[in-house]
């Protein structure tokens, strides 16, 4: 076997469309993944495509020939995942008439709304959630009462939280319905629950979050429960994100 015709496990798995890298090496070490027939926990295994056969939870893994990328307006009370124990809805039960195992690219909490991309493009994936490339990410933000200065400043330069302080964002007020507000976020980074948590610290919990811009991608008029095919001037553009971070 050549050393060039050689991948890592998690590396190939990504690249053909089963799970993001993260979560290939999840399925890795919980020893759901077996090459020519032995279960493989080591994250440092490497394979020949073209002679070992791959398989995942039981199913043989063949290289996908197509790459699908899907903008998602998620709806509210819908997991962006795979799959839910609770068996609660999830984000690709909402994609028809794609015959491509998809997963969604990063986070988008049960209670959110928005846009939510998903792919069976592991590499593309990796690449767009790496954390050194701060894709901006604009939310809508329904807050209770109207946040002072201080509350606003807070948010713009960075609130220590459980995990850590955050990194500074782009935050304003556009407008209010009775006593709340409306604020427009933008972040550069993906924490659990960020938007909550952070809003939750200056003492004005959110009411609503709609997530509308995603790097050089805006939701634009697309309803809740659509979805399209991104274009391919929008995937490179994303990928300009990357590039030049």
């Amino acid at each position: 076997m050549k050393k060039t015709d050689e991948i890592r496990l998690h590396k190939y798995l990504a690249q053909v469309g089963v799970a993001s890298r993260r979560v290939a090496e999840r399925l890795i070490i919980g020893g759901q993944v077996t090459v020519n027939g032995q279960p493989i926990t080591d994250m440092g295994v490497r394979i020949n495509p073209r002679k070992d056969e791959i398989e995942v939870e039981g199913r043989i893994i063949k290289p996908c020939q197509r790459r699908f990328y899907v903008m998602l307006n998620k709806p509210k009370g819908v997991i962006a995942s795979t799959a839910d124990p609770q068996k609660r809805p999830i984000a690709t039960d909402f994609v028809r008439g794609i015959e491509a195992r998809l997963y969604p690219v990063g986070r988008l909490d049960y209670h959110s709304e928005g846009l939510l991309l998903l792919t069976n493009d592991g590499e593309f994936a990796h690449q767009l959630m790496h954390p050194r490339f701060k894709l901006p990410k604009e939310y809508l933000v329904k807050v209770k009462g109207t946040p002072p200065q201080k509350a606003m400043n807070l948010l713009r330069n960075g609130i220590r939280l459980e995990d850590g302080k955050t990194k500074p964002c782009w935050v304003t007020v556009i407008g209010h319905t009775g006593k709340n507000s409306w604020l427009s976020i933008t972040l550069t980074e993906g924490r659990n629950r960020q938007i909550r948590r952070m809003c939750q610290a200056v003492k004005h919990p959110v009411m609503k979050i709609k997530r509308v811009r995603y790097g050089n991608l805006s939701l634009g008029e697309l309803g809740p429960g659509e979805f399209r095919l991104l274009t391919a001037q929008e995937i490179k553009g994303l990928l300009n994100y990357t590039e030049e971070s």
